[in-house]
Formats: C-alpha cells, structure tokens, sequence
C-alpha cells in the first residue's frame, strides 16, 4: 500500500515537471522552473508572495481632476497677464512725467518688476473669481457638466480639484505677501519717492516713546537727513517715583541702537538727596531706531509678516498709537488667503449651470461681485483706522459676509 502511495506521488510530480497531467492538475498547481532559470525564477518573487502595487498621491488624481486644474491655473495666469497688460498701460499715462524723466533701466527693473508682482498680491481674489468663472461657464455652455453630472460624479465630487487649484493660489498668494513682495516693495517705494513724489517722513515733533518699562524718551524734534535730535530727554521711573533724569541739547544717531549725546546732564534722585553729573559728550545705547517713529506712508508694505508681527509688539509696548495701519496690513495678508477658497465656490456655484445669455452674464457677475469684495474690505478697513473694531474683526467682515452667501449659492448649485 505504501508502495503504491509512492508511486503515484512520483508520478504526480513528474507530470507537474514535463507540463503533462490532466487538466484539473495544470490549472491548479504552478508550473516548476527548469534549472536554466532557476536564478531568474529566484530573483523574481511570485504573484502571490509580491507586495501590493505602491500608490502614489496622484494616482487618485483621476483625468477629470487634471483637466479642471489644469484650466483653472491655465486661465487663472491668463487672466493675470491681460490684467497686467492694462495696469502697465493705464500706470505709465499716470505716471508718464517720472517714466519721460527717470533713467529707463529704473523704471523697468526697480519699479515695474516690482510693481507687478504687487498687483498680483492685491488682486489676487479679483483673477481668482474671473478665472473661475470663465473657465466654469465654458465648461457648462459646452453642456460639459451637465456630462460629468449625468456620469456619476457629483457635485461636491466636482468641487474638489476646484478647492485644491484655490488652495495652490492661496499658499502661493500668501507666500508672495509674506515674504517676497516686501522686499521688492522697498524698491518701488525707493523708486516713488525719487522719481514721482516723495511720501516719506524725514523728521517728527514733540517724539515720545517707552524704551523699555519704566524708562520713558522724549526728543522736541528729530531730522532724519543730518540723523540729528533736539532737546532730548531720558527718564527712569521706579513705580510712580522719578529715579534718574538724563537731558541733553542735541543727540545725534549713529548705527542701530547706538545714539550720542551732546551737552548732557544727568540727576539721580535717591529720596531727597540729588546726584548732579555733567558732560560735552556721551555715547549710549537705547532700544530705539528712527524707523520706531518716523513712520512713512506704506511703509508696512515694506516688512514681511514676521517683522510685521515683531514691530506691533514692540509699538504696542512703548505706546505708540499710529500702528493700525501695521496691523491690517498684518490682518489683511491672512484674510486674503481665506478670499480665494471663499470666492472660487461662490464662482462655482454661479457658473454650474448652463444659461440661457450664454457666458458673458456669469462674467459680468463674477466681475460684479469680486470688485464688490475688494470694496468691502477696503470700506471695512476705515472702522479699523477709526477704532470701531479691530483690525482682525475688521479684515474678517467680508469674509464672514461672502462665506454665508457662498453657503447658499452652494446649497443651490448643489440640488
């Protein structure tokens, strides 16, 4: 019995090996290599020892997905480039005195190159919403969503690549802002006041600011072109009580921090008792820089969101009152990166739907309501200058205004 056991196990594997056998054993068992290719069969795992097939981020990333990026950003850029073609246009008529006399290497490379990357930062919801809304409204007069409608793909499904080219122009919106655009703000500014009209402030009256806690300065009159102070004076409280007084007739600015004085006296005061010291010359070193006080128009446009951030700070804590335009410049960056998710789902919500006037009624819409929202945040903006609200309430406005009328236009669109 066992003998025969063998034997069929012997002849069962030598089927298997020759390909020869009924039919039932070649589709259930797996072929064995020959020893030729022993070392390939090795190397190569089997079907089903093999791991599953990684996936890549964009392998969901399906073709409609692509498509719908793709044109969006398409005619986003699009748009950015006709709309620079007019602002350039209608910036050079403005300024066509400064352009005639200026140098032509200043005007391309310090004030245009820098220029328009400024305009893109500012209306940057502007060539959100027309992209939106131009490349939708094809898509519906072309009956193409209708098609993907019909096909299974619903609507929150078709929001999706609308939502993730909004968020690419959102991150690259706010970097722009943030970080880069200030710095070339610096030469435009430089470039305006040279060549076009000088806005910034070289001198102040009556300063006085907080150094630190407790130690107060005061200048009658500071001129930034000879960097030269008048009847300054530095005073050190402890509690309500006045410790120490330093007056000098002229002080006069040298590097970052470092101030001299000219002509000083200092009294110390120890209850009754006063300390009296004189000098011609004295060098000291105070947390203060001009830029602390000779605050110049636009001047917030020329710092990046960190140094933004850093200066409120120290304003705030030497009770400085003019910086409300620092801080909804602060406000107004973070606000416009929600601008771009806000608007491209009311401009989806539009142009969904196939009408009867063709596209040019979804564009003048779309037109419509995104100047409406850079008006309502340039209007909403005073009640921060006046103090009505704060400049964070005061940039949020439209935004909480718009996301209720994107909630319901979506809900329409959406049915």
């Amino acid at each position: 019995m066992e003998e025969d056991i063998k034997r069929i196990e012997e002849e069962s594997r030598l089927d298997v090996a020759t390909g020869s056998g009924n039919e039932e054993t070649q589709n259930s068992v797996s072929p064995v290599p020959s020893v030729s290719s022993v070392d390939s069969v090795d190397s190569a795992p089997s079907v089903d020892s093999a791991p599953p097939a990684k996936r890549y981020p964009w392998y969901y990333v399906k073709r409609i997905d692509r498509y719908i990026i793709k044109n969006f950003l398409g005619t986003f850029f699009f748009a950015i480039l006709l709309l620079f073609a007019i602002v350039v246009m209608f910036d050079i008529n403005e300024k066509l005195d400064a352009v005639l006399t200026a140098p032509w290497k200043a005007t391309v490379f310090q004030y245009f190159m820098n220029f328009l990357p400024f305009v893109l930062s500012q209306f940057s919801p502007l060539f959100t919403f027309i992209a939106v809304i131009f490349f939708t409204s094809r898509l519906a007069d072309r009956s193409e969503v209708i098609a993907m409608l019909s096909n299974g793909i619903s609507f929150h499904r078709l929001t999706l690549p609308y939502l993730f080219s909004a968020a690419v122009i959102a991150v690259g919106s706010y970097l722009l802002a943030a970080y880069i655009i200030p710095h070339a703000n610096i030469e435009r500014i430089a470039y305006t006041n040279k060549w076009v009209k000088n806005k910034e402030v070289i001198y102040g009256d009556n300063i006085q600011l907080q150094v630190k806690p407790g130690v107060m300065a005061y200048m009658a009159r500071y001129d930034n072109t000879t960097r030269g102070g008048f009847r300054f004076s530095l005073e050190r409280f402890e509690g309500n009580t006045l410790k120490s007084r330093l007056t000098a007739e002229t002080i006069k600015y040298d590097s970052v921090g470092l101030w001299t004085v000219h002509n000083y006296v200092i009294r110390d005061f120890n209850g009754m008792k006063e300390t009296l010291k004189k000098g011609a010359v004295m060098d000291t070193l105070l947390n203060i820089d001009p830029r602390d006080f000779l605050i110049s128009k636009n001047d917030e446009q020329t710092m990046t969101s960190p140094e933004l951030k850093q200066y409120i700070a120290k304003q705030k804590a030497r009770g400085v009152a003019n910086i409300k335009n620092f801080e909804i410049e602060y406000e107004r960056r973070i606000a416009m990166t929600a601008a771009a998710f806000i608007l491209t789902i009311i401009g989806l919500s539009l142009s969904s739907r196939k009408v009867r006037g063709g596209i040019g009624l979804n564009i003048g819409l779309g037109l419509l309501l995104s100047f409406s929202y850079i008006l309502f945040m340039t209007v909403t903006s005073t009640f921060a200058v006046s103090g009505y609200t704060s400049p964070r309430v005061a940039m949020w406005i439209p935004n909480f205004v718009y996301i209720i009328i994107a909630a319901v236009l979506y809900y329409r669109a959406s049915r």
